[in-house]
């Protein structure tokens, strides 16, 4: 038996596949996951977006399984599946009845090396993925968040949104599509996460049996260019067609990492209210948060919030607001400033960081219930370090102290370290529908 970690059982197959096993049996429930660690940050210039398009392409299928009989099947058994990708990863996942999870390993296993991306299937999915980005134009918050993120990396390939430029989206090849993924989509470029009802020494046999059989691959050697430290603060200013301003302040944080990452997952927690690391982790309410109190219970702004994600590279720390009809983004910066700078002057109190501490670990706790949101867990700190940075994360977020918080706001939350995005709606639209506004 390969050695285990407490609960988790991790091996590494011959051909470089890691795979992590949880036996988890208060259900007959079983999600399998598997992660590639490939997303818009290894993508260069001229095929921006590729790494999403691929993942659309993984459900047209192959001839084993084609798209709509893996659809039909998962629909029969009662399972769910889906994939995502983002800037350092793509996964996909199905969480079925455990007796039924074998369809999800063969799935998965065919789909490593033998999609077939048919010269048709890429054209229609050009036109869902240009659709898709224009729809994400139509809203103010999604390209105020795309020219902020394009200000603070001129660099580093963090630069661009996953779902790609239009230009790319209208250029690629099918060429482009199979080569990333033929380089990419490789057993030592991935791993697979089972967690549920299951013995662990028959489904390590299981996975042996169906992805034992490819061989590694030479993995492109080249890494992101660093992004050079920010000398002063940045700012991006958009004008459009609207009723509403925001505004959107990022500031260059480091790596998932570092050790300075867990203070500021309670310095979020405070400011802007604790943050779903986990995108199945959903949300809780941040009206005790600071940012909340100042801007929303004053009038000030429709709604506040913060968001910190676990990167490979530094990344940003996004604080944006919604500005009330009849405010201004200049009071609402103002504000929000102030905020900011007592964060940095003053030590928070014992009771308040106590207080966000529990509010982090509850969402935490919240986001890792599931067997699906445990092989979330699993699969993505693997990733970017070790399954174990999972099983410690509660204890080192219990350490932070205030002294901590009031030292990562210092260096983190600097005016040079930020870029500041700000939307004016120049025209309100006549038949404006609130339920055509995008999400993003």
């Amino acid at each position: 038996m390969p050695p285990a970690h407490g609960k988790v059982t991790k091996t590494r197959l011959s051909n470089g596949l890691t795979v992590l096993l949880k036996e988890v049996h208060t259900a007959p429930l079983i999600s399998f996951w598997v992660w590639y660690r490939v997303g818009s940050r290894n993508e260069l210039p001229g095929q921006t977006g590729v790494s999403h398009w691929v993942e659309h392409m993984m459900f047209k299928g192959t001839r084993r399984y084609p798209g709509e009989v893996a659809e039909r099947i998962m629909a029969r058994d009662g399972g769910i599946y889906n994939a995502m990708t983002w800037i350092d990863w793509t996964a996909y996942f199905e969480t079925m009845p455990a007796d039924k999870i074998d369809f999800a390993l063969r799935l998965e296993a065919d789909r490593m090396g033998r999609a077939l991306f048919p010269p048709k299937e890429v054209a229609s999915e050009r036109t869902v993925i240009i659709s898709e980005r224009q729809g994400r134009e139509n809203s103010p918050s999604f390209r105020l968040a795309e020219e902020v993120q394009a200000a603070a990396f001129r660099v580093h390939s963090y630069h661009h949104e996953v779902i790609g430029d239009m230009v790319d989206l209208e250029t690629m090849t099918r060429d482009d599509l199979y080569g990333h993924y033929r380089q990419y989509y490789a057993p030592n470029n991935a791993i697979a996460v089972v967690v549920g009802d299951f013995k662990t020494r028959a489904m390590l046999g299981r996975i042996q049996e169906l992805f034992g059989g490819y061989q590694p691959k030479t993995l492109p050697a080249r890494q992101p260019r660093p992004e050079p430290e920010q000398k002063g603060e940045r700012r991006v200013s958009l004008s459009g067609e609207g009723e509403t301003a925001f505004l959107e302040v990022g500031y260059h944080v480091p790596h998932v990492t570092h050790p300075d990452f867990i203070a500021l997952v309670a310095m979020d927690s405070i400011l802007g209210g604790a943050t779903a690391l986990n995108m199945f982790g959903g949300g809780t309410s941040n009206k005790s948060s600071r940012l909340y109190r100042a801007l929303v219970e004053s009038g000030l702004a429709a709604s506040a919030s913060a968001g910190l994600a676990p990167t490979l590279d530094p990344y940003l720390y996004s604080l944006f607001c919604t500005v009330r009809q009849g405010q201004t983004a200049e009071a609402v910066e103002a504000a929000l400033n102030a905020e900011v700078e007592r964060m940095r002057a003053e030590p928070v109190s014992a009771a308040e960081l106590a207080k966000a501490i529990k509010q982090a670990r509850a969402l935490f706790a919240y986001g890792a219930e599931s067997v699906t949101n445990q092989g979330y867990w699993l699969g993505h700190t693997e990733l970017f370090d070790s399954f174990r940075w999972f099983d410690s994360y509660l204890d080192r977020l219990a350490s932070v102290t205030v002294a901590d918080v009031q030292r990562v706001a210092q260096q983190y939350l600097a005016r040079t370290n930020r870029t500041v995005g700000v939307f004016v709606p120049t025209s309100e639209p006549s038949h404006a529908n609130p339920q055509d506004q995008d999400e993003d």
